[in-house]
């Protein structure tokens, strides 16, 4: 139970130097437009405007999607690894949780 604590406080750490976090996926997207007269509209070989990048992300149950620059690409995927890492954390953190809480009513439980 100990080594659990201790793993514990180290997450909390590791949480605490994350830096920004952002949930989402990014990818690139190629575009249609309206104009009829438009290269990617030819009938033969329509070349498609793009690409962009795009985040798509859900939050409070609402689907969300905004285009990136490409400056800020780099700072975004960042975002997007930290988010990830700070799910893997917090998931290890929960599981710990419950198995000291299982083991702490197990013991409880021989007394």
């Amino acid at each position: 139970m100990k080594n659990m604590r201790q793993r514990i406080e180290t997450i909390k750490n590791q949480l605490l130097g994350l830096g920004e976090i952002r949930p989402g996926s990014l990818s690139l997207q190629y575009n249609v437009c309206g104009n009829p007269t438009c290269r990617c509209k030819r009938p033969d070989n329509p070349v498609r405007h793009g690409p962009y990048y795009q985040l798509s992300y859900t939050r409070n149950r609402k689907s969300k999607t905004e285009f990136v620059r490409s400056e800020d690409v780099k700072e975004v995927r960042q975002q997007l690894k930290n988010y990830r890492r700070f799910k893997e954390l917090t998931d290890e953190w929960i599981d710990l949780s419950l198995e000291l809480a299982r083991l702490g009513k197990a013991e409880r439980q021989k007394s």
